[in-house]
């Protein structure tokens, strides 16, 4: 009998691309004689294979045209960050064999929705276990940015409901919900257009890195992890790394990529306001350009005091340290880097972890890899705070407000309103729950933000004491992993799963 890929359900068909994935690894580990590897990952692959595929085949030519796309791919997306982070830590703790399966699942859930939070202390595991978070976090990546267009943008979630013209259909396409295409025809039609860009990219990347001086390990696993903002590193951050300061440099260029959409791609109507009027770049400079100068008079003021003040040298290397920081965490990568304790050398001064904390709060671009609340809706709120404070001024005063603001308009900072205070209830309960198993506050509040932003580099920067996964409870540990499935879904779209109108689509 013939299958025909149209016939298969969305979650049947990511499941095979995971098993197909894992053939990567057993592959590298069979050329480095690392055998235990090699079979864990064949063993597993093969065997998801052939399940995937006898389930398509025991369903037969069961078409889903004409279903209601929005809750199968909605669903489906819910259960790609739940369920196949448990298939994905199959052969990952069957090669450690000395950690439990609830920290193998929470690895795979970290690496998956891109946070990269560090479970295991650098060396723990073996090279091809380290390309394989850098990996499935590469493959979270790509995911977020199709599924952004062909799931999140249809129904108005994920940033998509600040703009006026807020999927990708237009004003309209909200009526014409029932004529769209299937949803496995829009997420192949966005896969075609994307999967390219984004392996390209990170394939510039890579070799931009080894050209710098980085390993193929470190080169790759860092590409694959600046493209899909994971932050994820063999070798315990950029600080370790052979590039240096060239290597930044060049992840800097590519950290732009996760600000706003309209860089790769012009597939969304967040993507059509042109790269030069683009709100979500200006914002994005502003920050990334006004907080490092802050940070550097700040430290400046303070090295003349202790004699330090003309040392131009180093503070150069310190004002590039927080350049770079401040773009990384903006776009909740969370890369460190290595002049970044340059400022402390020069000053004496620490840097607040609260300021990266921030940073990961605004976030990145609307249906990038970033989390976050979004560049898009903080512009939204600082445009109508601007017009409100237009409106005391000169009450009654008649001007036009420019193409962008008509884009956002009032419903745009209302419901980005709603969303951030959504967003802050929904922090405040996940450090209750945290507290509840035994963190203190500080802990409780860097491992919610890092949680819900997708940073997890923040358990390590965040906070004096650098907090470690692994010495966490069970029940701290699956809080913290709903908190990461909530921050890269948003709570928005587990609400639109309560809405009957949905269903009865």
């Amino acid at each position: 009998m013939r299958l025909r890929l149209d016939d298969q359900p969305l979650f049947l068909i990511i499941v095979a691309c995971a098993a197909l994935s894992m053939m990567l690894p057993a592959i590298v580990a069979l050329g480095t004689e690392e055998f235990l590897i090699a079979r864990s990952f064949f063993y597993a692959g093969v065997l998801g294979m052939i399940l995937t595929w006898l389930i398509a085949i025991a369903r037969g030519r069961q078409s889903w045209t004409g279903r209601n796309t929005d809750l199968i791919g909605l669903l489906s997306l819910l259960g790609t960050y739940v369920l196949v982070p448990v298939y994905l830590a199959i052969p990952f703790q069957e090669s450690i064999g000395q950690t439990s399966f609830l920290n193998a699942y929470l690895e795979m859930v970290s690496a998956l929705t891109t946070t990269g939070a560090p479970l295991f202390e650098p060396g723990r595991l073996s090279p091809v276990l380290e390309l394989w978070r850098a990996q499935v976090g590469w493959m979270g990546g790509l995911l977020i940015w199709v599924a952004a267009a062909a799931v999140l943008a249809p129904l108005n979630l994920g940033g998509f409901e600040v703009t006026w013209a807020a999927a990708s259909g237009g004003p309209d396409s909200y009526a014409d919900r029932f004529q769209r295409a299937d949803i496995l025809r829009r997420v192949g039609r966005n896969f075609v257009q994307l999967a390219p860009i984004y392996t390209v990219l990170t394939a510039v990347l890579c070799v931009l890195l080894l050209i710098n001086g980085d390993t193929a390990l470190v080169a790759l696993c860092h590409a694959m992890s600046t493209m899909a903002t994971s932050g994820i590193t063999p070798i315990g951050g950029l600080p370790n790394a052979d590039s240096g300061i060239a290597g930044e440099m060049v992840i800097l260029l590519f950290l732009v990529f996760a600000l706003s959409r309209v860089s790769f791609t012009t597939d969304t109507s967040v993507s059509r306001f042109g790269l030069h009027l683009d709100p979500e770049l200006r914002l994005g400079a502003l920050i990334v350009l006004g907080v490092p100068v802050l940070l550097f008079l700040r430290h400046w003021i303070a090295a003349f005091e202790v004699d330090a003040g003309e040392d131009v040298a180093l503070g150069l290397r310190a004002l590039w340290g927080a350049l770079f920081t401040v773009m990384s965490f903006l776009t909740t990568a969370g890369f460190e880097s290595g002049e970044w304790d340059s400022a402390q050398v020069w000053s004496g001064l620490g840097t607040p972890g609260i300021i990266l904390m921030g940073l990961a709060i605004m976030g990145g671009g609307v249906a990038t890899t970033a989390g976050g609340v979004k560049l898009m809706r903080v512009f939204a709120l600082y445009l109508n705070g601007l017009q409100e404070m237009q409106k005391l001024v000169h009450p009654n005063a008649v001007a036009g407000i420019g193409a962008v603001a008509r884009r956002i308009g009032r419903q745009g900072a209302y419901h980005a309103w709603i969303f951030f205070m959504l967003f802050a209830m929904t922090l405040a309960a996940l450090m209750m729950l945290l507290a509840l198993f035994g963190q203190d506050f500080e802990a409780a509040t860097v491992l919610a933000v890092a949680a819900l932003t997708t940073t997890g580099p923040l358990l390590e920067h965040g906070s004096d004491a650098v907090i470690r996964l692994g010495e966490l409870g069970a029940a701290a540990k699956v809080v913290f992993a709903a908190g990461m499935v909530l921050g890269r879904l948003e709570l928005l779209a587990f609400i639109a799963l309560l809405n009957p109108d949905l269903w009865r689509g």
